[in-house]
């Protein structure tokens, strides 16, 4: 047995975790600059909690926050020279992932005098310390290096990340999520599970990945119910926190695959959000990978407690719905932009290539509304 596990974030779970890990904070830096959406950090409770940390070590702070739900390369531009004309000597993304991904982008592009596409070519040595506060249960990205920006002018979105991108400390309360709507909570809980699919099916797959990954299936199984219903309880929250987490934990070790590739073209063209996006392309990935991988698939069951992959892809698409019509020439286009992920597709199980991806987007279409 040999494989490699690396996760340099130090993590605090649970009430209180933010003022907690003041003295943490101090250790970064004199001034703090967060990224943050519009409303989301302030509603949730979660910047109340980082403004009152940040009092209580004497850390001076500036505030962006015009963040969009997919961050745009230009959105984070703006924010960097913001960052460095503040002094910033650490970057506090506070958020769901669109916003922590933004930090993370600001924390390179603010260090460094770089060109911005260079970001996507990992081409950077410098990067302010990172703190992520997550208001969502969903990308894991408060303990991931990947950031993923929204590039309108080739059509997709475009990712990055190195080992100094990883966030030094994150801090995961479950109550920042109870704010949250029964829509989003949904969509960002199906962004989790796909994680800790994707994860445990991917080639990159580890022995203690893949344990992390049942652990959190388990979780979002025991959840199940209640993002079936009507309303999500502080418990179901909680193991939503923790699934995302666990998520986030196994994708920085072994990515994500074709699925994600996928679904940006739902968000980049009909402006479905990210694990909605995710969870519409769920059937024909289910069916594929249990085709090829089909003991993998029995565990997944297992650990979510279903009977069968069709009682799990009805379950996903009780929570997402049907995905979209698509034409032949959609079809034909959202190939060619599925297979500018290299990434995803390197990971997925079997010899995936444009033939493969095509039939996939055409499987989709069987359900589609």
């Amino acid at each position: 047995m040999k494989f490699q596990f690396h996760l340099p974030t130090a993590v605090h779970f649970g009430k209180n975790c933010v003022i907690g890990s003041s003295s943490e904070f101090s250790e970064l830096g004199a001034k703090a600059f967060l990224v943050t959406g519009r409303h989301s950090a302030r509603v949730s409770g979660a910047l109340d909690s980082v403004e009152e940390a940040f009092r209580h070590e004497g850390i001076e702070w500036t505030q962006f926050d015009r963040v969009e739900n997919n961050p745009s390369l230009k959105t984070v531009q703006e924010a960097a020279a913001s960052a460095r004309k503040s002094g910033a000597e650490f970057i506090v993304g506070i958020g769901g992932g669109s916003a922590i991904d933004a930090a993370k982008a600001v924390a390179v592009l603010a260090a460094g005098d770089i060109a911005p596409e260079d970001l996507f070519r990992n081409r950077f040595d410098k990067v302010l310390p990172i703190v992520a506060v997550p208001t969502t249960s969903g990308t894991g990205s408060e303990v991931t290096p990947y950031s993923v920006l929204l590039c309108p002018e080739k059509e997709t979105k475009l990712s990055f990340g190195t080992e100094k991108t990883f966030p030094h400390i994150a801090c995961l309360n479950p109550a920042y999520t109870y704010s949250l709507d029964r829509k989003n909570t949904v969509n960002t809980a199906v962004d989790a599970f796909t994680h800790l699919l994707e994860s445990y099916c991917s080639k990159r797959n580890t022995p203690l990945s893949a344990c992390l990954a049942l652990e959190g299936l388990a979780s979002f199984g025991r959840c199940l119910p209640a993002l079936l219903g009507d309303s999500v309880a502080e418990r179901e929250r909680e193991l939503l926190m923790y699934a995302s987490l666990l998520g986030g934990a196994v994708i920085a070790q072994t990515g994500v695959t074709i699925a994600h590739g996928m679904g940006y073209c739902y968000t980049c063209f009909h402006g479905i959000p990210h694990g909605k996006a995710n969870g519409l392309l769920m059937k024909p990935y289910v069916e594929y990978v249990a085709r090829l991988c089909p003991e993998k698939i029995r565990k997944v069951l297992s650990a979510l407690r279903l009977k069968s992959a069709e009682e799990l892809t009805e379950a996903i698409a009780g929570l997402v719905g049907k995905p979209p019509v698509l034409s032949p020439e959609t079809i034909k286009k959202y190939t060619e932009l599925t297979l500018l992920q290299k990434g995803s597709i390197a990971n997925t199980a079997g010899n995936m290539g444009p033939e493969e991806i095509r039939a996939l987007w055409e499987a989709t279409q069987k359900e589609a509304v």
